[in-house]
């Protein structure tokens, strides 16, 4: 599900029950930084308290991602972070990505297990459950998406291979800076 803060601070959000592929214009949700209706035809998405709060944290967040990646979902299940520096991109867009305790999926309570989290990262593994992205723009919460399942397949398949190789200090440190 997918959730855009608006400049007047009202949020656009993608409807709950609705395969993602078939929503429309038409579909989109339209509330207010407590949760409430402001238009639209359709509930907006279970995962709403989580968007919020992810708002509320960050003023720096314009858009939400949250989806079940298959692989990245796995290593989510597995209850393993990608905090180890391993591949330049995920470095680069979107830093060190923590796994968020388990919390019952669209309650309170997975909004709140976020909070240790917000403030220093951009991507979240959320324990047996999926993933979560957020950035500036909707574009970029999409990319840094696309990256984690990405860079989930190249670990797992360098596990596969036997060995996955870490970068250097320097090298993270140069990434960083070019952050």
């Amino acid at each position: 599900n997918v959730s855009v803060r608006l400049h007047d601070g009202s949020i656009l959000v993608t409807p709950s029950g609705m395969s993602k592929v078939d929503v429309t214009p038409d579909d989109l949700v339209l509330v207010n930084g407590d949760g409430q209706l402001l238009d639209g035809r359709r509930i907006p998405s279970s995962e709403l308290r989580m968007h919020l709060r992810i708002y509320e944290r960050r003023a720096d967040v314009f858009a939400v991602v949250h989806a079940h990646p298959p692989t990245a979902t796995g290593f989510a299940v597995a209850g393993e972070s990608f905090m180890a520096p391993v591949l330049p991109e995920v470095i680069l867009q979107m830093g060190e990505v923590p796994i968020v305790r388990y919390a019952t999926p669209g309650t309170a309570a997975l909004a709140d297990s976020l909070d240790l989290y917000l403030e220093h990262h951009d991507a979240f593994l959320l324990a047996n459950h999926g993933a979560t992205t957020i950035a500036a723009t909707l574009e970029m919460a999409h990319q840094r998406m696309e990256s984690l399942e990405h860079a989930a397949r190249i670990i797992l398949t360098a596990r596969m291979l036997g060995t996955v190789n870490e970068l250097s200090a320097a090298d993270v440190k140069a990434l960083r800076a070019s952050r």
